[in-house]
């Protein structure tokens, strides 16, 4: 268990690991420069975290972002951020990534390959039938139609382009659990994320069959008084090995700071909810996904 020494007495001191945030789009919110949020997450020994992309293009202004605010982090504390800071690139299912897929593929690939350092992963990508078109899945029209298949064939060309790389995909999935599913099927590929879980339990168990990982978000201390026994069922039934956690900063704030801007700090209450919910500590919960972490990330501790 990570601890530092603290006012004269020992202190066993958790940053839990964050699998999923924009720390980009967390700065623009704040207004801040995100110093202070990376020297914490460094004084509390954080061990994994995971700034996401979501646009072709956007990963050398993400890195500058991070980097601005790692100048303004002392020297110590800089070298346990750079330790567990790592990126993905991938692009989301927009209508514009969608219509101009291969550009926007072969873009992101560039992108990653003149990098200075290895991604983590691809992602994040998806389906989302919640705000693109033919939402509701009935694809009335030629157009509809065109912008359902061409979501797919996206989403399958970057689950292609993480096989190439050897990474695992980080995969967004809102209202749309049969495409994305037939989508993984088809790609024959194990090593993935379902992100911010919005499903039951069947949806999960087709996921996990297909040998991918399971994250929760803050979202699940959202769950109201009729469906949180079914919440703590779902919370339950994820294998150890499978499990991991996340805030979607600056989305989602767990309770108690629901409705706030949201930041990787925030994420202990997901854990801790989750923790309550499998009957373990939120130590342990947070061994656990660190672990899981390191296997599914491919790097040592």
């Amino acid at each position: 268990m990570p601890c530092r020494f603290d006012s004269g007495s020992w202190q066993k001191i958790f940053m839990f690991s964050d699998t999923h945030f924009h720390f980009f789009k967390m700065c623009e919110r704040t207004g801040g420069d995100g110093a202070e949020i990376l020297s914490e997450m460094a004084k509390r020994n954080c061990f994994f975290a995971l700034d996401i992309g979501t646009e072709s293009g956007d990963l050398s202004a993400r890195k500058a972002a991070l980097e601005k605010a790692l100048s303004l982090v002392s020297g110590e504390l800089q070298k346990n951020v750079r330790r567990m800071l790592h990126y993905t690139a991938g692009l989301w299912p927009s209508p514009d990534a969608i219509v101009h897929r291969k550009e926007f593929v072969e873009a992101l690939e560039k992108d990653i390959a003149s990098f200075p350092e290895k991604i983590a992963a691809v992602g994040e990508c998806g389906i989302d039938r919640h705000w693109n078109p033919a939402a509701d899945g009935k694809c009335e029209s030629d157009s509809d139609r065109a912008m359902r298949e061409g979501e797919c064939e996206l989403f399958e060309m970057q689950i292609a382009l993480a096989k190439k790389l050897n990474v695992p995909v980080v995969v967004h999935s809102r209202d749309g659990f049969e495409d994305t599913y037939r989508c993984i099927k088809n790609s024959k590929y194990d090593r993935g994320i379902i992100h911010c879980f919005s499903y039951g339990i069947e949806e999960a168990r087709a996921f996990l069959d297909c040998g991918w990982h399971i994250s929760f978000s803050g979202s699940v201390t959202y769950a109201k008084r009729g469906n949180a026994d079914e919440m703590q069922k779902l919370l339950n039934y994820i294998p150890s090995d499978r499990i991991l956690c996340e805030t979607d900063s600056p989305y989602l704030a767990p309770v108690p700071y629901r409705g706030k801007t949201n930041t990787p700090l925030f994420v202990e209450h997901v854990y801790r909810y989750i923790a309550k919910a499998r009957n373990v500590s939120p130590e342990t919960l947070s061994e656990t996904v660190d672990e899981n972490c390191r296997r599914l990330f491919a790097f040592e501790r």
